[in-house]
């Protein structure tokens, strides 16, 4: 199934119903009156989150929504029926934003978080209501108003405790496969990870975390190349960023800094976030070679948390994952 992201809908929420007018007749009864009820209120439009999603591809190809409108007031002040509401679900992490103005409307990151996002029209008052002492027969009712419409533009952050970055063949996807049960593609050529996948790290019975693989970023990713920043957004939401470095390269540090220079324009925050330097690929390397590489890499990096594993073989994968979950459950405790 294809990974989708972002899309853009239209909601549009109910129309009120109109006041009635109405007057009363009734048999052996001399006088009557006005007996007009209130119209339904519109049907309002929802999102909720739901865990069993992980992709919008259910609004790849529906993209206009409506909620019914309210029913007409009618006689013997019989109020009309409101308009059923729509209630959409998307994955949890789904921000939404007005497509039109770009303000974020809100994001939904627990299961079941739920958000109206358009209101339905008010109902309109029946004749009844305008009754009074000076008025015995009024003719005058309200229409019910019109209902919010809106198009939105839902996207998805997926919810990962750690996220890897790196450029193709960097062997992301490879590792996710080695230390989870996920299954991404792995060949010999350059973005073979087109979506991104997640994986469940079970370190025991009792202790996981989620891991999230996107496709490789490359130079002159800022200005579109390769797929540009398409999934980078993904990493937003991660407690710990793995950057992984093929070791094997002729200049493989190289790398580290082209990537550090790609996400500075996308948001300089990102450089914040805890970044593990990871080289991968050491079963290639001599020993003398790999001892080279992490005197290198902690001279320039001196501050950044280094491993070299080999993804293949999981020479230091398990040392690695249990790392991570130590530092996740620091994070937690702060």
């Amino acid at each position: 199934m294809k990974f989708v992201d972002e899309v853009i809908i239209d909601v549009y929420a109910g129309n009120g119903g109109n006041g009635g007018l109405s007057f009363r007749r009734e048999k052996y009864v001399p006088k009557g009156g006005p007996d007009g009820g209130d119209g339904g209120d519109g049907g309002h439009v929802f999102l909720r989150a739901d865990r069993n999603m992980n992709t919008l591809v259910d609004y790849r190809y529906k993209r206009i929504f409506r909620a019914k409108r309210g029913i007409d007031g009618a006689g013997a002040n019989c109020t009309g029926r409101a308009g059923e509401d729509v209630t959409l679900a998307v994955p949890v992490g789904t921000i939404i934003y007005d497509s039109e103005t770009n303000q974020c409307l809100g994001e939904l990151v627990n299961h079941d978080d739920t958000l109206c996002v358009a209101k339905g029209g008010y109902h309109g008052i029946g004749n009844a209501r305008f009754k009074s002492s000076v008025n015995r027969a009024p003719r005058q009712t309200t229409p019910g108003e019109e209902g919010e419409a809106r198009r939105l533009r839902l996207e998805l952050r997926v919810l990962a405790d750690v996220g890897l970055l790196g450029l193709p063949n960097a062997g992301k996807s490879t590792f996710i496969r080695s230390v989870s049960a996920a299954r991404p593609k792995v060949a010999d050529y350059p973005f073979t990870t087109m979506y991104p996948n997640l994986g469940v790290v079970s370190v025991s019975a009792y202790q996981s975390f989620v891991i999230a693989d996107i496709p490789g970023l490359i130079e002159g990713a800022s200005q579109g190349a390769g797929l540009g920043f398409q999934f980078l957004r993904h990493l937003a939401r991660t407690n710990v960023i793995l950057h992984m470095v093929d070791a094997s390269a002729e200049t493989p540090l190289d790398a580290v800094a082209l990537i550090l220079n790609e996400l500075k324009v996308y948001d300089e925050e990102m450089l914040d976030k805890p970044r593990w330097l990871i080289l991968n690929k050491i079963d290639v390397l001599t020993e003398a070679q790999r001892a080279e590489l992490l005197s290198e890499a902690k001279t320039l990096y001196p501050d950044q948390r280094i491993y070299m594993i080999s993804a293949l073989s999981k020479e230091g994968t398990q040392q690695l994952v249990y790392d991570i979950l130590e530092d996740l459950q620091s994070q937690e405790e702060v």
